[in-house]
């Protein structure tokens, strides 16, 4: 018995070493055409391989996608970091290159005065402005210790502001020019004449008119060729202010009440809205009697 289940399992098993050989001698053959097991084994692999696949391949582009979208928003944070970067530096360039244009321009301010009057400048910066009705100072930042006195004039790169009013050892009041009025103990009348023709013409800034925003120019005598459009200048008659310190320009000309001289109204340089830096002006003479 024995015997016989040996002779059947050596006889199967040669069978099967005989099917497996003729199976790959059939598939090594030189065949165009495949046969149905091996298109049933393919096309069952194929449509199984399929399902697996497209999962993977959604799987695969999702996290691909995430990581698409992570570069995306870092290259977009720096972005903005650059951008906020890039509009920080052109404020401070534009501010930068504006002190410089300002900074430039007092310079040769004050060199051209300096060749012309021989005026020492000092800078001071405005710290505070009164809105007080009755007493409206500006007060600069320099006092008795750097030289300023009263009856000081005080200027801009623009024009004439007014006058030191008061002095300590380290501030200074300035009450501005359109303070002026010949009646007031502080701020008197100033003596002008006309760039250019400072021998032919004269006259007198009496007052500020409040309601026009202008100065009122007397006692320009009836043959004065002022004319409308000059450049009203400081005479340095009345040894207050200095010659020559630029004041406005010409508005309107008309007879005078008594018709024998005549009055204009002067439109200033200067303007008074945020003031932040002024030049008090000292003639040599005050400098030499500050030294």
């Amino acid at each position: 018995m024995l015997n016989l289940m040996r002779n059947k399992r050596v006889f199967m098993l040669m069978i099967g070493l005989i099917c497996f050989i003729a199976i790959i001698g059939f598939s090594l053959s030189d065949r165009k055409n495949l046969t149905w097991p091996e298109m049933f084994l393919k096309d069952t692999t194929g449509f199984v391989q399929q399902w697996f696949y497209k999962p993977a391949g959604y799987i695969a582009g999702f996290f691909e996608d995430l990581r698409e979208l992570r570069d995306v928003y870092e290259e977009n944070e720096q972005l903005r970091l650059t951008a906020a970067a890039y509009a920080r530096d052109k404020v401070k360039y534009n501010w930068v290159e504006k002190e410089n244009e300002r900074l430039q321009r007092e310079l040769n301010f004050t060199e051209q005065q300096k060749q012309m009057y021989d005026y020492n400048y000092l800078i001071a910066q405005v710290i505070s402005v009164s809105n007080d009705a009755n007493n409206r100072t500006m007060v600069i930042n320099l006092g008795s210790k750097n030289g300023v006195k009263p009856d000081m004039a005080v200027t801009t790169v623009d024009g004439l502001i007014g006058i030191v009013s008061s002095v300590t050892p380290f501030t200074a009041a300035v009450t501005p020019i359109t303070e002026l009025n010949e009646a007031s103990p502080t701020f008197g009348s100033i003596a002008a004449t006309i760039e250019g023709r400072e021998t032919e013409s004269f006259g007198i800034l009496s007052s500020y008119n409040k309601e026009t925003g202008r100065l009122v120019m007397t006692k320009i005598a009836e043959t004065d060729k002022m004319a409308i459009g000059d450049t009203v200048i400081t005479s340095g008659l009345g040894n207050t202010y200095p010659r020559g310190l630029r004041v406005g320009t010409v508005e309107t000309k008309q007879v005078g009440d008594f018709g024998l001289t005549y009055t204009a109204t002067v439109k200033l340089f200067a303007s008074f809205d945020h003031l932040t830096e002024v030049f008090v002006v000292q003639p040599p003479e005050t400098e030499e009697q500050a030294q």
